[in-house]
This record gives C-alpha cells, structure tokens and sequence, in this order.
C-alpha cells in the first residue's frame, strides 16, 4: 500500500477562458469506479449543449485504476493531459470533467493539450487537495475502571479514539502509524499496569 495520497478536498467547478472557449472543470472525490462514473453523467447531463465533456479518473491509491475520454475531441488531446495532470499532483479516488463551450477559435492540438491539462490544474489549486495517510488499525480493550482515565491519557497523547465499545469490558479503537505500534505497546503497558490488551488490524487511509 501507498503511505499517503492527495485526494480533492471537496467537489466543485473552476471556469477559464481560452480563445473565447469557456472551459468548466468539475472535481469530485470519487471512492469507486462507479462513484466516478456517476459524476460524469451527471455533468453530461447539466451540460448536454456543451461542445464536449472530456473526463478523467483515478481510484485507487496505487492509482490501480485510471480511465480518459476525448469527448470527440482529436485523439490524445483532451482526457489524457486530464489524466497525467491527476497523476502528476499525486490525486487518487478523484474524477475530473472539463466541459468545453466552443468559443469559434481552434486552438490546435498543443493548445488543446495546454487547455484541458491547465484546466484541471487550476481547479486542483482552486479548489484543494488533501492528504491521505495510511495507518494501523488497532483495539485496546481495559476494564471499565480504567476505561476513562485511558481515553483521557490516549488524547492528551494525541491518539485519536475511532469508536468505543461497551461490553463486560471496554474497548476502544484506534489507529496508529506502523512505525509507532511497538512504542505504542510499551506506553499502554505502562499506563495501564498491564492490564490492557492490545490487538493490531488491519490498515487503513486518514486525513493527515
């Protein structure tokens, strides 16, 4: 697995001008294939009278999965300069659509390649990107007498608390960078006398 991705921060549209063509990127997170599918037929359908919806996607943090689409625009001009532009700024689980509005001006296939490339650009930069970093998935389980006290001592140590679970014991989840699981080991052994029982899982993405 991939330690850290960059993903959209949020979905939304950045217009530019190029020779009087009005160029629309939409960016959207997308967790699925079929998530990215959807945006694209939704954007075709707001922009049905547009000259061209071209679009882009990347799902996966390996980048697994990439697909591009001219939209009838000549071959190689338009969905792949999309695409290398995701590549190239590390954005996974993310789909990208330029709408073009054909302004009367040809722009060439270096021009085109410079628009929708620079379209998804400057909408990654408009709108932002997050960073997603891998981490262990884990559960701490005490007794009830400890319980509180522990999730205190797991705060003020900046350990974020995913969940509790309250049974004839408490257990709480959590997770860790892998490289902090054994010294993290060692501190809830001390914080808790021992008496805690720690079970690693597995991994997992999160804001950084």
């Amino acid at each position: 697995m991939q330690d850290e991705y960059r993903t959209v921060a949020r979905e939304g549209v950045h217009e530019t001008e190029i020779s009087r063509s009005r160029f629309l990127c939409t960016l959207a997170p997308a967790a699925t294939e079929k998530e990215a599918q959807a945006v694209i037929a939704r954007v075709r359908r707001a922009h049905a009278d547009a000259t061209h919806n071209c679009y882009a996607y990347v799902i996966g943090a390996d980048a697994g999965v990439q697909k591009a689409s001219d939209d009838g625009e000549p071959g190689g001009t338009a969905g792949v300069p999309m695409l290398q532009m995701l590549l190239r700024r590390d954005v996974r689980y993310a789909v990208a659509v330029v709408t073009r509005y054909y302004g009367g001006t040809k722009l060439g296939a270096g021009g085109l390649i410079r628009a929708y490339g620079g379209s998804v650009g400057e909408a990654l930069d408009a709108l932002g990107t997050r960073t997603r970093r891998r981490f262990r998935l884990a559960s701490v389980t005490v007794g009830h007498e400890r319980a509180g006290r522990l999730q205190n001592d797991l705060r003020a140590a900046g350990r974020a608390i995913r969940d509790v679970h309250y049974g004839e014991r408490v257990t709480l989840d959590i997770g860790l960078p892998d490289a902090d699981v054994e010294s993290f080991r060692s501190w809830l052994a001390d914080a808790t006398a021992g008496e805690a029982e720690f079970c690693p899982g597995g991994e997992a993405y999160g804001d950084a």
